[in-house]
C-alpha cells in the first residue's frame, strides 16, 4: 500500500470545483485566532492536499479519561502511558474521526523544523483536536499563535488514500444497491487495512445481483463520474435524520448530537448519489475498481436478520489480489501443477484422502477386533484374580481416534465374550490404554475401563483418578479418561496392574 502514495505529487491535484459553498451566508473563517469548524477543514475542502501551514489556537495537556474497572475502582485508559497534548489549529489537513471513517495520522512541524507525531485526530463539538505525542514530555514550538505545518507524510497519506477509496466506494455501492435492488444500507464499517469493509443489508444478494451491481460500478468508474462536495449552513430544516424501515430497523446514522460546527456537508457522485457525509472522498470515480466478495455473513438481531456484504477497492483490492496470487502460486508449486489446475488437483487429493481415511478406519477396526480376539483367547486360558479375568492392555500408536479405537476393542470383546460358552458368565475387568508413538511431557494417553458390571468399572475408574491422576468419568460398565505425560510400562503400567490386583473383581 505504501507505493501508492509515492506516485502522487506533494501538491494538491484536487479539482478547484470539488468543494462548493452553495450558500451566500456561509464563509470559511479567516481569523487565524479561531479554528475553522469541522465540515470546512482543509482535509475536507481538498482531500488530496498533503500538508498545510496553519497557526496554533490551543495547546493543552491531554487528560486521559478514567474508566471504572471490574472491582469498581477507577483506572486510566491505555493512552495514559504516553503523554499527549491536545492541539487545535486554525485549519488542518488531518481528518478527525467521523462519518464511519477513522482518523488520519501525521505530524505537526514547528517553525524550527521540529516534528511532533499526531497519533490521532478527533472531533470535539465543532473542533478538530490533534493528539500530539511529546518529546521528553514537552512540545516546544506549539505555543498559541505559533506558525506550524500540519502534514500527512507518506504513511499518513497512504492511510488517507485507502480510507478515501473505501469510503467513496461505500457511497457508490450503497447508492447502486438502493437504486437498482431497493436495498437500503443499514450500516457500514471501514475495517482495519487490509481487511475488506462491509455494508449491512436486509437480505443477501444472489450471484447475479452481485455481478450486476459490480458491472454498473465498473461502468461508472470507466466513465470517470465526478465527485464533489456541497456545503451550506446547518439549520433545523436541513439537519440530516435517520430513516426507519417497516421492520423498525433504522437506516444509517444521524448527525452527532454534539456536533456544533454549524455546517451541512453533502457528498455528490454526479448522477448517482447525494448523501450527507463529513468524510474525505476521491474527486472522481476514475480507476475506482470496486470488487464485491461473493460470500456474505448473516446476523440475527432479535426477530429480524441481516447480512454483511464485503467489498474491496483501491489499495486493499491490490493487496487482496497480490495475496491471492501468492497463495495460488504457492499451492500450485506444492501440487506440482499450473494455477488453473489447482482446484481440480485439490479435489483429487481430497478424494484420495477420503479413500485413504476410510481404508485406515477399516484397518483399525480390523486390528481392534484382532486385539479383542487376543484378549478373549487369554481369558479362555484362565488368567484370573479370584476367578475373574483382569487385564491391563497398553498400545503405543497413533490411530485417527485413540478413544474410538479402544471402544471398538471393547465392543468386539464384549460381543465375542457373550458368544463364547466357556467365558460368557465369567466376570472380567480390562484397563485399555493407548499412548502416542512419540511421547513428551505434554502427551495425552487415552484410558478405557471395561468391566462386566457397573460397580467394578466405577471402582477401577475412581482408583485411576486417585492413584494415577487420570481425568475422566463413565457410566455403566465403561469408564474413560485421559492422562498427561510419558506413559511408562514399568511405572504407570505396573501401577495399573497393581491396582487391578487390589480391586477385587
Amino acid at each position: 500500500m505504501a507505493a501508492a502514495a509515492l506516485l502522487l505529487p506533494p501538491v494538491s491535484i484536487t479539482p478547484k470545483d470539488y468543494h462548493r459553498v452553495v450558500s451566500p451566508d456561509l464563509h470559511i473563517p479567516d481569523d487565524v485566532s479561531l479554528p475553522i469548524p469541522v465540515g470546512l477543514l482543509a482535509c475536507q475542502r481538498d482531500p488530496l492536499l498533503r500538508e498545510i501551514t496553519s497557526k496554533v489556537v490551543s495547546c493543552i495537556v491531554h487528560q486521559p479519561a478514567e474508566q471504572a474497572s471490574s472491582s469498581g475502582k477507577k483506572k486510566k485508559s491505555a493512552a495514559a502511558s504516553d503523554k499527549l497534548f491536545e492541539v487545535i489549529l486554525h485549519d488542518t489537513i488531518l481528518f478527525p474521526e467521523g462519518g464511519g471513517q477513522p482518523s488520519d495520522i501525521g505530524f505537526i512541524r514547528t517553525a524550527n523544523g521540529e516534528e511532533y507525531e499526531v497519533v490521532e485526530a478527533k472531533r470535539r463539538g465543532g473542533h478538530a483536536i490533534h493528539f500530539v505525542k511529546t518529546k521528553n514530555g514537552e512540545v516546544h514550538g506549539l505555543e498559541v499563535g505559533a506558525r506550524v505545518t500540519a502534514a500527512l507524510g507518506d504513511a499518513g497519506f497512504t492511510r488517507r488514500l485507502d480510507h478515501m477509496c473505501m469510503h467513496t466506494s461505500q457511497h457508490l455501492l450503497s447508492a447502486l444497491l438502493e437504486t437498482h435492488l431497493n436495498l437500503p444500507t443499514l450500516s457500514w464499517a471501514l475495517t482495519t487495512y487490509p481487511a475488506p469493509a462491509y455494508v449491512e443489508l436486509p437480505r443477501a444478494l444472489s450471484f447475479d445481483e452481485v455481478s450486476r451491481i459490480q458491472a454498473i460500478a465498473h461502468a461508472l468508474a470507466y466513465e470517470g463520474r465526478a465527485v464533489h462536495v456541497e456545503v451550506e449552513p446547518l439549520a433545523a430544516e436541513n439537519r440530516p435524520g435517520v430513516a426507519t424501515l417497516e421492520s423498525g430497523r433504522t437506516v444509517g446514522k444521524a448527525l452527532p448530537a454534539d456536533y456544533t460546527g454549524g455546517v451541512k456537508r453533502t457528498v455528490i457522485i454526479d448522477g448517482v448519489d447525494k448523501n450527507p457525509c463529513c468524510g474525505t472522498h476521491l474527486p472522481s470515480l476514475h480507476n475506482l475498481q470496486l470488487f464485491l466478495l461473493p460470500q456474505t455473513e448473516s446476523l440475527a438481531r432479535g426477530a429480524t436478520s441481516t447480512v454483511r456484504l464485503f467489498f474491496l477497492c483501491g489499495p486493499r483490492l491490490h493487496a487482496h489480489l497480490s495475496a491471492s496470487h501468492n497463495l495460488l502460486a504457492a499451492a500450485a508449486g506444492t501440487l506440482s501443477c499450473g494455477p488453473p489446475l489447482v482446484p481440480e488437483r485439490v479435489a483429487q487429493l481430497v478424494e484420495e484422502r477420503r479413500r485413504a481415511s476410510k481404508r485406515v478406519e477399516e484397518l483399525e477396526s480390523e486390528l481392534a477386533r484382532a486385539v479383542a480376539g487376543e484378549l478373549l483367547r487369554e481369558m479362555e486360558k484362565g488368567t484370573s484374580v479370584d476367578g475373574a479375568y483382569a487385564k491391563h492392555y497398553h498400545r503405543t500408536d497413533d490411530p485417527a481416534s485413540a478413544l474410538g479405537f479402544l471402544q471398538v476393542v471393547s465392543s468386539s470383546f464384549v460381543n465375542a465374550a457373550s458368544d463364547s460358552a466357556s467365558v460368557s458368565a465369567r466376570p472380567y475387568a480390562l484397563v485399555l490404554v493407548s499412548s502416542p508413538a512419540s511421547q513428551t511431557g505434554q502427551s495425552t494417553s487415552t484410558v478405557l475401563v471395561l468391566s462386566s458390571d457397573d460397580t467394578r468399572a466405577k471402582a477401577i475408574g475412581e482408583a485411576l483418578k486417585t492413584k494415577l491422576g487420570v481425568k475422566g468419568g463413565g457410566r455403566g460398565t465403561r469408564w474413560s479418561g485421559k492422562w498427561t505425560g510419558v506413559w511408562k510400562v514399568g511405572k504407570e503400567g505396573a501401577l495399573v496392574r497393581e491396582l487391578l490386583e487390589g480391586v477385587r473383581v
